[in-house]
Order: C-alpha cells, then structure tokens, then sequence
C-alpha cells in the first residue's frame, strides 16, 4: 500500500508568506523554511514582525484569498489522486489552508492552527506535533503504507529521506547541491512520472 506525501507551498500553491510580503510592502517576511530550518524561530519571528505593523489574520486571509495554485497543479494532484492516495503535509495553518484546498478541490491536509485572539491578532501557533512532516511519514509506515514524499524545504527533508522514495520539487539551488541524492524535479509531468514508478 502506496501513499503520497505532499508539501503544499512551492509545490502545489506559491508561498504564502511571499505573497503577503508583497501585498504589506514588508520585505522582512519573504523568508520561509527555505531560508530558515528553524520553523519554530521562524514563526516567532514572523509574529513579531507582524504585532510591530499592526497587521493580523485578516489582512493575511485576504492576500490568500487572492492567491491560485501554481499553473498546472490541480491537475498534477487530480491525477495522482486517481492512481493512489495522496496526503498533503504542511507546516501552515488552517486559518491560511482551507481557501487553498478548496481550489485544489479539497485533498486532505495535515497542518497546524494559529492562536488568535479575538481583535484577529496572530497571537501564537499550536503545532499539530513535533516534526510534523517526519513524524506522519512514520505514523503512515507503522499502520502499513509505504510513503513516497515531495517537498521543496528544509522542514521537508526528514520525510523525503525516511519514505520508500523521495524527490525534491522546484527546490532552491542550495538544497539540491547539499542533498545531490536526491532526485530533483521542475515540471509536475515529471515528478508524476517518477511517483508512477514506485506505485
């Protein structure tokens, strides 16, 4: 039994925070996880960043509201769909995912919650578990499936490195040099591909 795991930003959807660094003017928050391994640090500062402009969930649920998936991903993800079952394991939110996997047509995700209070202030965040990513890829192993996983960060690695076969997807350069074991894919024809061959 087969299993596909997906990260969601980058590979299926653009990242979320770079949308909304672009449509707040602050440049601070285009970083992610392909810049910071640390997600824990990362988020902190983020919400920093946020409580010192002003700015809560409603201004970013408006930026998502405005953001498509990547051209092509929809189909990617229909297809993979009808050959075997797909999970989407991210590190966002709930409160970010829900508009996005209505336009991806509602695959499952396993994601985190923000903590807001009620003037709509990102307050904190409650991660689903520790490492999030690996930590499902092995759940998933331990009741019988075999993963198959694709991601394009850092916090992807762990579970890319643990399942039955992994590929890194529209990665950033630093990443495919540091990790040249893994198969490296830009266009989703291809990645389905190589998915079809471990099915």
């Amino acid at each position: 039994m087969n299993i596909v795991c997906l990260d969601l930003e980058g590979v299926l959807v653009p990242e979320i925070w770079i949308a909304f660094s672009e449509a707040s003017g602050i440049p601070e928050l285009k970083r992610t996880t392909r810049d910071e391994p640390d997600y824990d640090k990362l988020m902190r500062w983020r919400i920093g960043i946020l409580k010192e402009h002003g700015l809560g969930l409603k201004e970013i649920q408006d930026t998502i509201a405005k953001i498509d998936p990547l051209p092509g991903a929809k189909e990617f993800l229909d297809e993979l769909r009808s050959l075997t079952q797909v999970i989407i394991i991210s590190d966002t939110f709930t409160q970010f995912a829900t508009p996005l996997m209505e336009k991806l047509g509602w695959p499952t995700i396993f994601c985190n919650s923000l903590e807001v209070a009620e003037s709509g202030e990102i307050t904190g965040f409650k991660m689903r578990i520790e490492n999030s990513k690996l930590t499902t890829v092995k759940a998933l192993q331990s009741i019988g499936y075999e993963t198959i996983a694709s991601g394009d960060s850092y916090n992807d690695l762990a579970m890319i490195q643990a399942s039955k076969a992994g590929f890194l997807f529209r990665s950033t350069d630093k990443i495919k040099a540091d990790y040249p074991n893994l198969p490296a894919f830009e266009e989703y024809g291809d990645l389905l591909n190589a998915i079809k061959e471990q099915l």
